[in-house]
């Protein structure tokens, strides 16, 4: 069925007054230390954060920021450069929120769909070694997220015999958890596994204004949230050889959220004269269980850096809610209605990948590659209305069964060499998407190919610079929900549907970069370009008695560029400091949805941290951040900030206790604007963000420390152990 359809269904369906009851790869990188290639990476050893820079990707330790040591992965990457974060875990690099997250290189179900930004606020990051951030990427990296890629390194065991650890952290208004960890390193066996329990809650006060030429409606509610996720994984690696090793790897995770919600809505003809108000009571209660499983194979073979990798993988999630809502009219009276949807997502995935890397001398490394990715998702949607919750039947228009099947074949080949003093690596990728939707009585075959290139270049001004350049085609293409085209009743002014019918976004990237190392200072420019075509955006639309639809759209095209700062270093031995800032354009063309032509803006974001090694066992750390205003399809997004405090004390070697304050200032909140000639609207979501946290950490067991094989690059078989 069309979206335009099903939107005169639902309107058809709201002819009766609303509130009435008849109403995700980095393709792995050869370790830097193993790579023969023309450009090495830098180390650059400032505490906040250690840094290294190759040739198309950098690599932050997260190891030294406080809030990785308490709190969630999405709190550490608030503190990365190019990385945004917003109230909700919702990812962006530089303003671009299609972003592909991968865990040690893989893509998993856990970071798929509306549940991704739950994930990574509920992800202990105490289990992340690094983050590897590509903004540009090679043709090596899978070419979902036009913005670029995030890939999590987790932590192996590190140090001779065996090692473990122990951390327990309390907080307030009941937050809290507790996490432990566990290595072995061998002469032929490495293993490593942890196991973690987390807790947050947290207010929320919304504020929802919508006027139109002859309806203006107002909402005022208050939510609390309660999340809850126990998280365990292990691994293993097995030298069978000097030339061999086998491993695997497993992980878990189950997540229980609750959200209940009071609202009241109030609604005012052109005139300003009261024609509506009712009250909206929410609860949704929501499970969602991942799990994976995988094993991988590393064949040296002759010659130093020539090797074979395989790694194959399978990755569920089963995402299951029920979302329940009463809403009692009191303007014109009527009895209350009660809606009900219970919805069962089941997400499969399997992935075959394998990567050759063969040096051929003078700093000349050829890569191949292949991956084959196949998704067998399905979506289940059953709504019911009724009088009284014993009272429930079925609405046909909220009942059906969404199932997405995806093919998707790749393969890429990467060249790099020197040509004098600089050094080139040029790269081909090859991607084929079957795609198979079946939902609503039909099916649909939307299938794609793309052939995209990418050129990294790079070159020394001495011993101390150097001036990079590179340039990128890449894909971001529709995710099962956003092609979901059964409606998802929000409440009974708001329905989100799907678009199946939407194309991939394609981008082309451009970036010109410069480099100054001299320990412990790093400095970076970045200039860059982005044109984006197909942009898949957000779309309201009023389909009638001031009920509103959003669905997914292509817009026409869209345009951004700007400069970015980083900068790390100390400015005594006690004080360590990281700078990074991004003043960019963005121009947007929505004319093919009726929008007005194209708009621009110009705007800034950055994040500072600082930290004092006041004693040898004292540490204290502030990190702020600044996102200025995003244009989106309608309209923008206002700017948001927020100032993080943190504490260490080294008891001993192997005991610290971590005290951190997030949102000091109350200052976390997300406001979304929509200014059209047709409707014009401002969304708040005031979150209390704020929090005390008071970890413990203890480190024992009886390994003994061994030569640390250096802070790489992720490569084809995992960094070296």
């Amino acid at each position: 069925m069309h979206i335009g359809l099903v939107w005169a269904a639902l309107a058809a369906a709201q002819a009766a007054p609303a509130v009435t009851p008849s109403a995700p790869q980095a393709a792995p990188q050869k370790p830097a230390a193993e790579a023969s290639t023309g450009v090495s990476a830098v180390e650059v050893k400032a505490d906040a954060p250690q840094v290294r820079t190759s040739i198309d990707r950098r690599s932050y330790s997260i190891s030294s920021d406080l809030s990785a040591q308490s709190g969630a992965i999405a709190d550490a990457l608030r503190n990365i450069p190019s990385v945004e974060v917003d109230v909700q875990g919702n990812v962006s690099l530089r303003g671009d929120p299609s972003v592909t997250i991968l865990i040690d290189g893989k893509p998993s179900s856990m970071f798929q769909g509306d549940g991704r930004g739950q994930a990574l606020q509920q992800m202990p990051a105490d289990r992340i070694d690094r983050v590897e951030v590509s903004t540009n990427p090679s043709a090596e990296f899978r070419a979902d997220g036009t913005g670029g890629v995030i890939n999590l390194i987790t932590k192996k065991a590190k140090g001779a015999g065996r090692t473990s650890s122990l951390r327990l952290t309390i907080g307030d208004s009941g937050r809290g958890g507790a996490s432990g960890s566990i290595g072995y390193n061998g002469p032929k066996l490495s293993a490593s596994g942890d196991l973690n329990y987390r807790r947050d809650t947290a207010d929320q006060v919304d504020y929802e204004r919508r006027r139109q030429a002859d309806l203006d409606s107002e909402t005022q509610g208050k939510t609390q949230l309660d999340m809850e996720g126990v998280t365990g994984q292990g691994s293993v690696d097995y030298d069978v050889s000097d030339k061999l090793r086998l491993g695997g790897e497993a992980r878990l995770g189950r997540y229980d959220f609750a959200v209940d919600s009071l609202a009241n809505t109030a609604r005012e003809d052109g005139a300003g004269a009261p024609i509506q108000a009712f009250r909206r009571d929410l609860s949704v209660r929501q499970r969602r269980d991942n799990g994976m499983v995988g094993a991988n194979l590393r064949r040296r073979l002759s010659g130093e850096g020539h090797e074979l990798s395989l790694k194959l993988s399978y990755d569920v999630t089963d995402d299951n809610r029920v979302r329940t809502g009463h809403t009692i009219a009191t303007l014109p009276a009527a009895s209350s209605a009660f809606d009900q949807q219970r919805l069962g997502y089941d997400i499969r995935q399997t992935d075959l990948k394998g990567d050759y890397v063969r040096p051929m001398g003078e700093g000349r490394t050829l890569k191949l590659g292949f991956d084959l990715q196949f998704d067998d998702n399905s979506y289940v949607n059953r709504g019911f209305r009724g009088a009284s919750l014993d009272g429930l039947t079925a609405d046909p228009l909220l009942n059906n069964r969404f199932l997405y099947e995806q093919t998707l074949s790749q393969a890429y080949a990467t060249y790099e060499r020197p040509l004098g003093d600089l050094t080139v690596l040029a790269g081909l990728r090859y991607e084929k998407s079957q795609l198979d939707l079946a939902g609503l009585g039909r099916e649909t075959e939307n299938d794609t190919a793309d052939w995209l290139p990418s050129l990294h270049l790079s070159y020394p001004l001495g011993e101390r610079q150097k001036l990079t350049a590179s340039y990128s085609e890449r894909l971001q293409r529709p995710t099962a929900l956003d092609m979901n085209p059964v409606p998802f009743l929000q409440d009974p002014l708001n329905y989100r549907i799907g678009n199946p019918n939407l194309k991939p976004q394609e981008t082309r990237s451009f970036e010109l970069g410069w480099q100054y190392r001299k320990a412990p200072l790093l400095a970076m420019a970045t200039l860059y370009y982005r044109q984006n075509d197909r942009v898949i955006s957000d779309l309201v639309t009023d389909i009638g008695g001031g009920v509103f639809v959003t669905s997914r759209a292509n817009v026409v095209q869209s345009r951004n560029g700007g400069l970015e700062l980083v900068l790390n270093g100390k400015l005594n031995k006690a004080l360590t400091y990281n700078v990074s800032s991004n003043l960019f354009w963005a121009e947007l063309d929505g004319s093919n949805l009726g929008l007005p032509g194209k708009r621009s803006a110009t705007t800034a974001s950055g994040r500072a941290s600082l930290s004092w090694q006041a004693t040898a066992k004292d540490l204290l750390q502030v990190n702020g951040f600044l996102t200025g205003k995003r244009l989106t399809a309608q309209g923008y997004a206002m700017p948001s900030a927020g100032i993080d405090l943190g504490y260490r004390r080294k008891i001993d070697d192997r005991l610290s206790v971590v005290v951190t304050v997030q949102d000091v200032l109350g200052l976390y909140r997300d406001k979304q604007v929509i200014e059209t000639p047709a409707l014009k609207s401002l969304v708040v979501r005031d979150i209390d963000a704020r929090l005390l946290r008071v970890g413990l950490a203890w480190t024992f067991g009886t390994g003994k420390a061994r030569k640390d094989p250096g802070f790489d690059f992720q490569g084809p078989g995992g960094p070296p152990q």
